[in-house]
């Protein structure tokens, strides 16, 4: 019973309630008084063995609820009384009495759509395990509505408490009996609801608990039902069903398991993108798409399915809106997000990008930057670009549309990192529409700089398009299509021009003063990330590179890198640009691991573009004179990244600067040890024979793995068109030495110098050699070093060449002698450089 002192504490916390709610409260105290309370770490517990205490107990709690508004939720009384009334209501729901279980589970659903989130959760664990147990109660309506309850409290569960609700998930068996209820649905005729509930909160579960997925998506009897009641045209169950593929889908395996019948799956996601749909079933196909598409291998097989279906309706989503009154209503602006979020599919190379720009991409961005003016898009045709720009300034802040701004600059960012070196807008379209869209780029370009000062000011201003619009600038600036790097090139110079500011001084300052050793946080990594973009543009543009390299560029990045290399800053993208951040950022799993061309090294990155650039300018010769130790120290830096770094795009870009330093190639972890092979006539079984000079000998192996072009094909070897002669080795062993007669325009330099290559990942040579060695690799198809040797800007994304020579374990099927000899000879080799490394790294 309630002591005299708390009575009296309740009197005083009671005051400004209206009368009606403390009569109520004193009886739902004087009900629950009626039974027996206790308190233990997991929170208060009441204790009824009556069924007519439990009715009245519910019946009080229910009566007591009805009276709470919003106004009465904050007073003392009333958040005194939750714990009690969560305690009691799950006590009599563990009790599974029927004759009180449908009025308890109803009560359990008002209690957690009524009360605060805030002032529940530290009381869900005394509502979820009995509604959990009860999920697979005998009477649907208490099932029912124990679903509902639960979908309610793990939609407003805190990641803080995830791990402890799991485990009470666990213990009461949850997923188990929602996958059989899911699977009861269609062969015993339940009702809608019943579906829709348990489907939801199976998802809700699968979306927060990886560990969860395994269960269902192992399930073939599940899969086979779903296929049936995916057909239901009740839009409540296509949502439940979407949502159920979505929180599969966020595993690779479960994608994997729903696009075996991927046609099926794509189908319904298609359907459902119909602008006919509803919003709410749009939003889902939308997110059942991006769960889908996730990760490249997923893309790839739904891009083979249905190609340019999901391109159409992305397009459409992303075209059909309109203002009322200036304004955007949310469900329309709730599309717009989800369809731009999937329109980054774009991040990926593939066959989809041909149909974007086939569908007018360029059009729709357009109109998502400037508005729903269309007198205004047409009497921009007829301007020249510094009209343009002038006309642009009056809609370019149009506070509408500006929460999808982000998402229009990294499609259009990586729509022209994707593009063919040939690729012309006009091919698709209006090349007015591309040349005004890369105007309004260039424009928030500028203003990303002015925002990046004001925060080295103190003010607070963030923009959120600031790092995608510098992003965008910057990969079309190193696009691979002729046309848009030249054109943004110079439409940027015109831009800067007319803002009439110069702001190379300031950017290279904001590098000062990270190399001196300031601290950083999100506002100054914010300002060091677009300093890096901005410089990297700067640099490409041939009006402000000497002036960038006057104010000392080479050397205040060379430094920056230096000082980066021994305190490096790992920043994750979504820190500076949060739309990146989707529903299901960090929850999936068994994926493959994708290639991450920046992943947390982007101030890297951007470093090496712009150091890349200056480099690529200047007369390298000037280039550290009379600077031996610092020019060596540094070249060190740039191979240790080459070999060392986890992502692929400042490995490219060290590789790429080294190039304009002499040196040429991948630079790999074993390459010093793989080069002293060339000299290991002994274990060699090929011999490549060039006109009027001396065999150069070489190991079969290896030319398989890392050049088989210099290798004769397989059916020439059977027919022993070429010569072979038999040696003994030291150890009695046959070995079949193989003789590959080469070109005779080919010279034993640069042969050489390509086995350097071969066989280390790397060498060093002279302009007049490099000019012979672009057409050796070239016929020997060694498409990564053709395009470093040419001095092309490595294209974003294009995974670093590996040098790793574990596939030559697999059986070759080529008839050399190495399959015996040589291979064990070779691998002996192999295990004695990688036991050193290991001892080396040990010790350290």
């Amino acid at each position: 019973m309630r002591s005299s002192s708390s009575s009296k504490q309740a009197a005083d916390n009671s005051r400004g309630i209206k009368s009606h709610i403390l009569t109520l409260h004193q009886r739902l105290y004087h009900a629950l008084n009626l039974g027996t309370r206790c308190c233990d770490d997991k929170g208060q517990k009441w204790h009824y063995s009556d069924i007519e205490i439990q009715r009245l107990v519910v019946r009080s709690v229910d009566a007591f609820l009805d009276s709470i508004s919003a106004e009465s939720l904050q007073h003392q009384v009333v958040k005194e009384s939750v714990g009690d009334i969560v305690g009691a209501v799950g006590s009599i729901l563990a009790s599974k009495r029927e004759a009180t279980m449908r009025l308890a589970s109803d009560v359990a659903v008002k209690i957690v759509r009524m009360i605060p989130s805030s002032m529940l959760q530290p009381h869900f664990s005394n509502l979820i395990h009995p509604l959990s147990s009860l999920l697979s109660f005998r009477e649907l309506r208490v099932a029912i509505s124990c679903a509902s309850a639960l979908n309610l409290i793990l939609s407003n569960l805190t990641s803080k408490r995830e791990k402890k609700v799991w485990e009470i998930l666990k213990t009461t068996n949850v997923v188990g009996d929602l996958v059989e209820n899911v699977k009861g649905y269609s062969t015993e005729n339940k009702a809608t609801e019943y579906f829709q509930e348990m489907a939801s909160l199976l998802s809700k579960i699968l979306w927060r608990w990886p560990p969860s997925r395994f269960h269902v998506w192992t399930d073939k009897k599940l899969f086979s039902i779903l296929d049936t009641v995916k057909l239901n045209p009740d839009c409540s169950i296509k949502i439940a069903v979407m949502q159920l593929f979505s929180a599969l889908a966020l595993c690779g395996n479960g994608t994997n398991k729903l696009l075996e019948d991927g046609e099926g799956v794509v189908k319904i996601m298609v359907d459902s993108l119909d602008s006919s749909n509803p919003y709410s079933v749009q939003i889902e196909g939308l997110r059942l798409a991006q769960c889908l598409m996730t990760s490249e291998q997923g893309c790839s097989k739904i891009i083979k399915l249905s190609c340019e279906p999901i391109v159409k309706a992305i397009i459409t989503l992303m075209s059909k809106w309109s203002l009322d009154a200036g304004k955007l209503a949310k469900d329309q602006m709730s599309i717009l997000v989800e369809a731009c979020r999937l329109a980054l599919i774009t991040h990926w190379e593939g066959d989809h990008h041909f149909y974007f720009w086939k569908a007018g991409v360029d059009r729709v961005l357009l109109r998502l930057i400037i508005g729903n003016s269309d007198t205004t898009q047409q009497s921009l045709h007829s301007l020249s670009l510094q009209e343009q720009i002038i006309k642009l300034e009056e809609v370019f802040d149009t506070d509408v549309l500006l929460p999808l701004r982000p998402y229009v600059w990294d499609i259009l960012g990586c729509l022209t990192a994707n593009c063919m070196e040939d690729f012309f807008p006009k091919m698709h379209g209006n090349e007015t529409v591309f040349n005004v869209l890369v105007v309004c780029a260039c424009m928030a370009f500028v203003d990303s700089i002015l925002t990046s000062r004001q925060i080295s000011h103190g003010n607070a201003c963030h923009s959120s398009e600031s790092e995608p619009a510098s992003r965008a600038v910057l990969m079309m600036i190193y696009s691979p299509s002729k046309y848009i790097s030249s054109k943004a090139r110079f439409i940027l110079s015109e831009v800067l021009a007319l803002k009439g500011k110069d702001y190379v001084g300031y950017l290279l300052d904001s590098l000062k003063a990270a190399s001196s050793g300031n601290k950083f946080g999100i506002p100054s990594n914010f300002r060091l990330v677009i300093s890096l973009t901005s410089l990297a543009c700067y640099s490409a543009l041939p009006k402000y590179q000497k002036h960038v390299i006057q104010h000392g560029g080479i050397n205040i990045l060379s430094s920056f890198i230096s000082w980066w290399f021994d305190n490096p800053v790992h920043l994750n993208r979504s820190s500076v640009a949060p739309h990146v951040q989707s529903h299901f950022s960090g929850r999936t799993c068994c994926w493959p691991s994708s290639e991450d061309w920046e992943g947390e090294d982007m101030l890297l990155l951007f470093g090496l573009v712009a150091l890349a650039e200056l480099i690529n300018a200047e007369d390298r010769c000037g280039i550290f004179q009379n600077q031996i130790e610092l020019r060596a120290a540094f070249i060190r830096d740039l191979q240790e990244i080459c070999i060392n770094n986890s992502y692929s795009g400042p490995r490219w870009y060290a590789a790429y600067i080294l190039r304009h330093l002499g040196l040429y190639g991948f630079p790999s972890k074993f390459g010093r040890e793989f080069r002293e092979l060339l000299t290991d006539n002994e274990h060699s079984d090929v011999e490549l024979i060039i006109k009027n000079q001396e065999p150069v000998r070489v190991h079969g192996v290896i030319l398989l793995v890392r050049c088989p072009s210099l290798l004769p094909p397989e059916e020439l070897l059977k027919e022993k068109v070429f010569d072979s002669s038999y040696k003994q080795d030291s150890d009695s062993c046959n070995r079949l030495i193989t003789k590959v007669r080469l070109s005779a325009h080919v010279d034993c330099q640069s042969l050489t110098k390509l086995l350097e290559y071969i066989y280390s990942g790397s060498f060093e040579a002279g302009e007049d050699l490099v000019k012979k060695l672009k057409i050796l690799a070239k016929h020997c198809n060694l498409q990564s070093l053709v395009h470093l040797l040419c001095g092309s800007n490595p294209k974003w994304g294009t995974p670093f060449p590996s040098f790793d020579f574990t596939s030559a374990l697999e059986p070759a099927g080529r008839n050399f002698s190495y399959e015996s000899f040589f291979h064990y000879s070779f691998w002996v080799f192999v295990c004695r450089v990688r036991l050193r490394d290991f001892i080396c790294v040990f010790l350290a």
